[in-house]
């Protein structure tokens, strides 16, 4: 083990969260040996322990740390001309942008082995919640209706598993993967107004 640089505790923690972005970016949640997250940061196990009791509490922590990032990352985007669809296109392109400068936070986000823990499943859920308001804010609709809630949801869930591809592939333009995901927001979001009028 490297021998330990005396930290505050806040850059320390920060450091070790660092390194935990890294890991369990890289590697599935079973994989990451405390171990080797201490040897990483030049300190013992029983110190790591100190700031972090747990595994999963790291894991958690780490998670959080990765979503804040990503929220804050992601709110300065703003449209050129202030139309709505520009609006959307850039909070979409900063999302891209995020992605492609922190790709291990993001796998960390949404890979994880143990995503069904219920505090990691609630962080991932507060980010969906905070950018799909963004993105129905950006076309002008303050309060979505329950069957486009469910529909802007199915959008997000496509936008995650897309990116993730996008991150493994690197064979789509990002220009080209952003204009997909306005037009295929724009086509959630005409679903039900079709659909109501269909029933009139």
């Amino acid at each position: 083990m490297a021998r330990r640089a005396r930290l505050p505790i806040d850059e320390r923690r920060e450091q070790l969260l660092g390194i935990g972005l890294k890991l369990f970016g890289k590697q599935p949640y079973d994989d990451v040996s405390i171990d080797e997250v201490a040897d990483r940061a030049g300190i013992s196990k029983g110190l790591l322990y100190h700031y972090f009791p747990s595994k999963k509490i790291f894991y958690v922590e780490v998670v959080r740390a990765a979503a804040k990032q990503m929220v804050e990352l992601t709110a300065s985007a703003t449209s050129p001309d202030g139309s709505s669809i520009d609006a959307l296109r850039a909070s979409i392109l900063g999302y891209l942008d995020y992605i492609e400068s922190n790709a291990n936070g993001y796998r960390t986000i949404l890979r994880s082995g143990v995503g069904v823990d219920p505090k990691v499943f609630a962080i991932i859920e507060g980010i969906r919640t905070t950018l799909i308001a963004r993105a129905t804010k950006s076309m002008g609709l303050a309060a979505p209706s329950p069957l486009l809630r469910v529909a802007l949801r199915g959008w997000f869930g496509f936008v995650e598993t897309a990116c993730l591809d996008w991150l493994d592939h690197r064979d789509v333009d990002r220009g080209a993967l952003a204009e997909l995901f306005v037009e295929t927001f724009v086509h959630a979001m005409a679903i039900p107004v079709r659909k109501h009028a269909a029933q009139k």
